[in-house]
């Protein structure tokens, strides 16, 4: 009998991996380059016959909600445990009303007003992520994130000519670019390239340089003088108003200042335009998928106490209402951050362990600003984007949503590492103050009136997460790729087991492989 194309697949998948099945599919022109390779869901159709297995689920995070719903749509029985009160893991949106105890002990109780909010985790979505498929299948709204804006400023802190004033992202591009293009011109005009170029390579350059610098050619060389690219000291107007513009910062000047060293963020596989949020917070992601999988199906605030394969499937131990209870199931998917994951008392093989402990988990930190007068807007004329500084705030987002309403929300930091640390180690108050404190070197005195609510979250200082993502010493050495294969019956996922981390993106190309070599292992049975 021949067989189908999805057999075919299914017997490969079942033999080689996942890995082994996205290669196939791309050597049969299933999957196109530059996009998430194509994921053979399974259906109800494959397991006529086989029974109906159950598989429990560590977290309710993004890679857990995605388990359950693909396996789920396939006839799975599916059962979640997560330790928090909600799903979506670090997918947190806070909102007026929402209470935190933090671990170093700090309680707050969010007052932000109704319609406001702050995306705690993940806060922007590219659009050639997979978490827009599922946004659409789930039918949660999207609507623009601005990640990137002309008018947003960049804000060195030092000793140089430019250093400790706001500059626009606009002039300071428009001089950078124009300087390095006229000195690019002129090493070509002078012969510098001859080698590598020829007459017409040369020529063309040249041309390009003159528009993509907006350098000019006149008797004395290449030069670049500034436009209406860098902005205007007075707009362009009515009548004979032609508006003008200010001269250019000087050479040394521009470069001393490091301004351009933050261009390339817009230039990211992951960071360029467009980007976008759903429509009334992020965690619209994450309670779209709790009603498509089922809320039966949840167990919330059940922290895993032990997790074991047993010769019939898994047994889990995890606590619920105060008391030890045992689940079990004929598969697990772990879900669990790996630097948790590996304090449950299991029966894994010490490598698994070693491998889950080999994951180095990165701090991050945010705090939410409502204000009761969107001044960004009215003072700076700034509509969403990013603002970036060498300060430890580093970046401050501006809100994408709410545009000439009476009060807005921005993050008044994002930071990483070192800075998200400082920041955690201080009262939430104390943080709100810091914050002020360095806003008003880049925003004036506005950054700090008509304050009427915050709340800051420490990643690292959050129960269930202990952190805000993971990195690895390496993914090629062996040790990661030990958790990419199931243990027994045991399968792991999340954004740290894909090459998309810190991203829901990655969190669910990777539950799509757990499924599929899951179901691939349920077929050959």
């Amino acid at each position: 009998m021949a067989q189908t194309r999805r057999q075919f697949l299914q017997q490969v998948g079942i033999t080689g991996g996942a890995g082994v099945l996205y290669s196939t599919m791309g050597a049969l022109g299933l999957t196109a380059a530059a996009q998430t390779p194509a994921f053979a869901a399974p259906t109800r159709n494959d397991l006529n016959g086989r029974g109906r297995k159950h598989i429990v689920i560590l977290g309710a995070g993004i890679a857990g909600l995605t388990s359950a719903y693909e396996l789920g749509k396939a006839g799975y029985k599916v059962t979640l445990l997560e330790a928090r009160q909600r799903p979506g893991g670090r997918n947190w949106t806070v909102r007026g009303g929402t209470e935190e105890k933090d671990l170093h002990g700090h309680t707050q109780r969010a007052r932000f007003s109704k319609g406001q909010y702050m995306n705690a985790g993940p806060g922007r979505i590219p659009q050639h992520h997979v978490t827009l498929d599922y946004c659409r299948e789930l039918g949660v709204a999207i609507e623009p994130f601005v990640n990137q804006n002309a008018d947003a400023y960049l804000y060195r802190e030092g000793s140089t000519a430019l250093s400790n004033k706001p500059i626009r992202h606009r002039t300071a591009k428009a001089d950078v670019y124009g300087y390095v293009s006229e000195l690019l011109a002129k090493a070509t005009d002078q012969g510098a390239l001859d080698s590598l170029l020829t007459p017409t390579d040369k020529e063309a350059l040249i041309g390009f340089l003159g528009n993509f610098g907006a350098i000019s050619n006149r008797a004395g060389g290449f030069a670049y003088t500034g436009n209406g690219r860098r902005g205007y000291e007075v707009e362009p107007g009515a009548g004979l108003e032609g508006g003008q513009t200010g001269t250019p910062y000087a050479l040394s000047d521009v470069f001393a200042s490091g301004v351009g060293n933050y261009f390339s963020f817009e230039f990211g596989w992951d960071q360029a335009m467009m980007m976008f949020q759903p429509v009334g917070g992020m965690d619209r992601i994450p309670y779209a998928f709790e009603r498509a999988i089922g809320r039966e199906k949840f167990v919330y605030g059940a922290t895993v106490l032990a997790l074991r394969n047993t010769s019939a499937g898994v047994s889990v131990v995890y606590s619920a209402g105060g008391r030890p209870r045992e689940l079990n199931a004929d598969y697990a998917i772990n879900t669990l951050p790996p630097h948790i994951a590996a304090t449950v008392p299991s029966n894994l093989p010490s490598d698994i362990v070693a491998a889950l402990k080999y994951a180095r988990p990165t701090n991050a930190g945010k705090i939410g600003i409502e204000y009761g007068r969107r001044w960004w807007e009215l003072d700076h004329r700034i509509y969403g984007g990013i603002t970036n500084s060498n300060l430890d705030l580093v970046n401050m987002w501006y809100p994408s949503t709410g545009f000439h309403g009476e009060r807005g929300t921005m993050i008044g930091y994002y930071n990483t590492g070192a800075n998200a640390t400082a920041y955690g180690a201080l009262s939430p108050a104390a943080r709100l103050d810091r914050a002020v404190a360095q806003g008003i070197k880049i925003h004036g005195d506005a950054y700090g009136k008509e304050v009427k609510a915050s709340f800051s979250v420490d990643w690292a200082g959050t129960e269930h997460s202990r952190g805000a993502w993971v990195g690895w010493p390496s993914q090629t050495d062996g040790v990661y790729a030990k958790l990419l294969d199931p243990t027994g019956n045991i399968y792991f996922a999340g954004d740290h087991l894909s090459h998309a981390i810190a991203w829901q993106h990655g969190a669910m190309v990777s539950a799509r492989a757990a499924v599929t070599a899951l179901h691939s292992k349920v077929m050959s049975r």
